[in-house]
């Protein structure tokens, strides 16, 4: 289960993301039908107009003022003339009417070129407003994209919070501890003295065990592969423990010589299974944690009694069996059920549950992800 927040960000955050695509939506509504009350194609020729008006008058202004180029006052002119030639009925038509005006003299000077640009402001309107446009269409994008990544995420915290609320039947007071306490002393027991016993015993015993427990249904092992089985069984070298194996596999032939009889027989079976010889451990005789159903933790005890029984002590035995006992109890369902929901839920879930507000924060969560399903729906654009 991931972790999760009493205060349920991804909840929150969808409603935040529904609530910003709606205003970006809304804006860009308002910008749309501002341009379609006006005329698209309208606005976009005033904004040509203004920029290529700017345009000739930065590129003519140093040439064309005082007695500088005459060809290039010419140029000016006519160029700036074709500029502002949008017609009567075209949007700012007397701002461009008035820059025309504002430059049609024999001798340009600096503020002259200053008073065209003032007069065109007007027309500037239209590319502040193309540009808003613009401007409106990435923000509502961006906002259209995190609403759907928050509903996504939003999605997932409900799946959580639907299976925390399965779970809010489990009797969370009870004392968890007595079964988790017996159960990590056991296991760390019995992984103790599998080590101790795979260091000292021979190849043969270990397999020989690994064999046995490999016939129980409730003990995964991992059996040893076959030509390493054959030469444990067949070859003097499988008296000695497998750690012993293992070094003399590194041994030099001539080193090897005096410890078995057959060097290129150890190196053949041994060395190629080196990763598998060292990764053997008692993990698979340890009681998993949560622990299984009272029946099935019992079979799988009753089975690993006689294997633990001729690796560890009778303490390591003794506590397998209290396990057993307490999966008898009759509260030990109880029990099982209060690790499992512990085991599955971070803090903040657990806490949920002992507030009883799970089924209060799906509601919510429900809730928020049907408006925002909404919202995505009222503000796509076709």
């Amino acid at each position: 289960m991931a972790a999760g927040d009493t205060d349920d960000g991804p909840i929150a955050e969808a409603g935040e993301a529904a609530a910003t695509l709606r205003e970006r939506y809304d804006e860009l509504r308002r910008i749309e039908s501002r341009i379609d009350d006006l005329g698209r194609e309208r606005v976009e020729a005033a904004a040509d107009a203004y920029r290529r008006a700017h345009r000739v008058l930065d590129q003519y202004e140093e040439d064309a003022v005082g007695t500088g180029d005459f060809g290039s006052y010419v140029q000016f002119r006519g160029e700036f003339a074709d500029a502002v030639d949008v017609g009567d009925g075209a949007l700012a038509a007397d701002a461009f009417d008035a820059a025309d005006g504002a430059v049609d003299k024999k001798r340009l000077s600096e503020g002259d070129f200053d008073a065209a640009r003032d007069a065109l402001d007007p027309a500037g309107e239209y590319v502040d407003l193309l540009d808003a446009y613009d401007d409106a269409v990435d923000a509502y994008r961006i906002a259209r994209k995190e609403a759907k990544a928050a509903k996504k995420d939003l999605d997932s915290r409900l799946d959580e919070l639907r299976s925390v609320a399965e779970m809010a039947d489990a009797d969370l007071d009870v004392d968890v501890d007595r079964l988790r306490e017996p159960i990590e002393a056991y296991n760390e027991a019995v992984r103790e003295a599998f080590a101790s016993f795979y260091a000292s015993a021979s190849a043969r015993e270990v397999f020989a065990f690994l064999e046995r427990a490999d016939g129980t249904p409730f003990v995964d092992v991992d059996v040893p592969p076959t030509d390493l089985a054959d030469y444990v069984a067949d070859y003097e070298a499988g008296e000695e423990p497998l750690p012993t194996l293992v070094e003399y596999a590194d041994y030099s032939n001539s080193k090897l010589d005096h410890y078995v009889d057959d060097p290129g027989a150890l190196r053949t079976a041994v060395a190629v299974h080196r990763t598998y010889i060292e990764r053997l451990d008692g993990e698979p005789l340890t009681l998993d944690w949560p622990p299984a159903g009272g029946d099935e933790l019992g079979y799988e005890i009753d089975e690993l009694i006689p294997l633990v029984s001729r690796v560890a002590d009778d303490e390591t035995v003794a506590t397998l069996r209290s396990v057993r006992e307490l999966a008898r109890e009759d509260d030990y369902e109880r029990l099982r059920r209060a690790a499992e929901v512990r085991d599955a839920l971070d803090d903040a879930e657990v806490a949920l549950i002992e507030r009883g507000v799970v089924d209060e924060r799906v509601k919510e969560a429900e809730r928020t992800r049907s408006i925002v399903e909404d919202v995505l729906a009222e503000t796509e654009r076709t």
